[in-house]
């Protein structure tokens, strides 16, 4: 444990200068909170609140290393199968995250916008009062975004943008000619401007995307990056070692 403590910052610095090109936007999958509970004796309750706390810590890293957008897969529209019990305390932990927002000392620091993506229409009242409180205490920041994705589903999210462009249609105020692919960015994520995805990253020793951000992700061919550790214990190394992988295809295309 000694010694680990004493390399760990000695590979970080070489991990770091083996990194030349540090993406602009990671999409994270926060995989094996519930495994991370299983293994320690612990209810998922607690597992959930310590990837919370991963989360903060890595917005710190996110922050040092110059990355300026990242996109967390908190909970999918699939997650809603789940048992209820498990379902509220999620819900009920977000809104607890999202209220802390408008106090944060480091939100405010780093200048950090918060928002939302996914169906909203999904998710009870008093938890969409919370995220509105937070996107509008943040909206004017421009240092860093971080988008927490609750009640996304990929498909879910190109069949909304579908729905807004044929009311435009509908209404008059667009052509179906006008239709290109720089429209439908517009409409995805209600306009948010969330940028095309540099690399993905999933914890928790599962090797698939499970359809996240498949046009920003997919669609525009971004790295993907599988690491073993559950996200409660994902280390600053993990976060290298992905950046490595960016950097590494980054140079192959240069």
């Amino acid at each position: 444990m000694i010694r680990e403590r004493v390399l760990e910052p000695i590979y970080e610095r070489i991990l770091r200068m083996q990194c030349r090109h540090i993406p602009r936007h990671i999409a994270i999958i926060q995989d094996g909170n519930r495994r991370y509970a299983e293994a320690l004796g612990i209810n998922k309750a607690q597992g959930h609140r310590a990837g919370a706390d991963k989360t903060e810590e890595m917005l710190d890293w996110a922050h040092d290393l110059g990355i300026r957008h990242i996109t967390l897969y908190s909970f999918s529209t699939e997650n809603f199968r789940r048992e209820p019990e498990e379902v509220n305390q999620l819900f009920a932990l977000f809104k607890e995250k999202f209220l802390a927002v408008i106090n944060d000392e480091r939100v405010h620091r780093y200048r950090i916008r918060v928002q939302m993506v996914g169906d909203s229409s999904l998710l009870p009242e008093d938890l969409l009062a919370a995220i509105r409180a937070a996107e509008e205490a943040t909206r004017s920041y421009d240092g860093f975004t971080l988008n927490i994705a609750i009640a996304y589903g990929g498909r879910n999210e190109i069949v909304l943008a579908a729905r807004d462009i044929l009311t435009s249609v509908k209404n008059g105020t667009v052509s179906p000619d006008a239709i290109d692919v720089q429209m439908v960015e517009r409409h995805l994520h209600e306009g948010k401007g969330i940028p095309p995805v540099d690399l993905i990253i999933r914890t928790g020793n599962e090797r698939r995307t499970s359809n996240f951000l498949p046009w920003l992700a997919g669609g525009h061919e971004s790295a993907v990056y599988f690491c073993a550790p559950y996200w409660p214990v994902f280390r600053k190394i993990d976060l290298l070692r992905a950046i490595r992988v960016y950097d590494q295809r980054a140079r192959s295309l240069s």
